[in-house]
């Protein structure tokens, strides 16, 4: 009998090991196995545009030009964002980023480094 969990998206029973993840061959629904192993919380289900899973202290690229509200700055597309900070609200992501000082980015902008 297998110990492996059995899909969040279909409940399928086929879930196979992939490395790092869990996949489901019926849906394609991909998961963590820390996420299987230890349940997900509201702040480790934050993810980047390619839906790679962001922790604290991770660090991301920008993928597209983000103009900053109340200023003339822009964050421009491939600028490097260490040690970010996963936070609850309509922005996930606090930071600071060289040049401009804190920001506040929503992880749909950003790519996993």
């Amino acid at each position: 009998m297998s110990d492996l969990p059995n899909c969040p998206a279909c409940a399928s029973e086929f879930s196979y090991d992939d490395g790092l993840q869990y996949v489901c061959p019926e849906c394609g629904y991909e998961w963590s196995r820390v996420a299987g192993e230890e349940g997900e919380d509201d702040l480790s289900s934050v993810r980047d545009a390619n839906g790679n899973i962001l922790i604290d202290g991770d660090s991301v690229t920008v993928i597209k030009d983000l103009k900053v509200k109340g200023s003339s700055l822009i964050v421009k597309v491939g600028t490097k964002v260490k040690n970010i900070r996963l936070v609850d609200g309509d922005h996930d992501i606090d930071c600071k980023i060289d040049g401009i000082g804190p920001m506040k980015l929503k992880s749909e902008f950003v790519k996993k480094a």
